[in-house]
């Protein structure tokens, strides 16, 4: 195994001292090291709920006989960062994303990765990531954010940007504003609609390196729990 590296021989007693200060027990010491990156964050929609589906991972990685450990990844909202100078910074968090996965992966030699992302640039980076290492590796993604309603039209995201430019044509009232914003985005996930964030997890799923149904669960349903388990086995 790779983790061999780190973990074997008598050069690697000052290794196996550090991993055991992590709580790493000596029967584990014989098993595969599973990275799980996870994106989770508080800023971004998409990734709100990303932890609940790590936990679920990492419960499969250890059903399965493996020793999960996880290392976080950043993860921008390019919805929130758009029209200032915030957008300048979205396109380079892409190779951010893919370089952190591979110097973690990499630096502590794990036999394979799970990655746990979602949105615009994230996703794209971990593909990237995945391809470099070339090690067993295999993706969860956060699924899509639900619709809501609006004067029984279903809306989404996109809406409360065209709201906006309503507001200022005189198309629409103060009220009629504030309905949009509380409801549009109403729960985690991926914007309603076919982005990036969306097509890279339908893309993600087409090449199978994410299980059946993954990208279009949404988060955190049970059936995604479960994908995300099944993933970590």
């Amino acid at each position: 195994m790779r983790s061999d590296e780190v973990k074997k021989g008598i050069d690697r007693v000052a290794h196996r001292a550090l991993l055991k200060a992590l709580g790493v027990t000596d029967d584990e010491m014989d098993k595969p090291f599973i990275g799980v990156a996870n994106a989770y964050n508080t800023i971004v929609p998409g990734h709100m709920t990303l932890d609940k589906l790590t936990q679920a991972v990492k419960e499969g990685v250890y059903a399965a006989g493996g020793v999960p450990f996880e290392f976080g990844i950043i993860g921008i909202c390019d919805g929130i960062a758009m029209g200032h100078e915030g957008m300048c910074f979205s396109l380079p968090s892409r190779e951010l994303v893919a370089d952190t996965i591979e110097a973690m992966v990499e630096a502590h030699r794990f036999d394979g990765l799970v990655v746990v992302a979602s949105c615009d640039k994230i996703i794209p980076g971990m593909l990237m990531a995945m391809l470099r290492l070339n090690i067993p590796a295999i993706a969860v993604t956060g699924g899509p954010m639900p619709y809501e309603r609006v004067g029984g039209e279903k809306v989404s995201i996109k809406d409360a940007f065209e709201a906006a430019g309503m507001y200022k044509a005189g198309k629409l009232d103060d009220a009629g504003l504030k309905l949009y914003e509380d409801y549009c985005a109403p729960y985690c996930g991926s914007c309603q609609g076919l982005y990036t964030a969306n097509s890279m997890q339908i893309l993600t799923e087409t090449l199978g390196l994410s299980l059946p149904y993954c990208s279009t669960s949404p988060c955190p349903s049970s059936r995604k729990l479960r994908i995300a388990k099944q993933s970590g086995k």
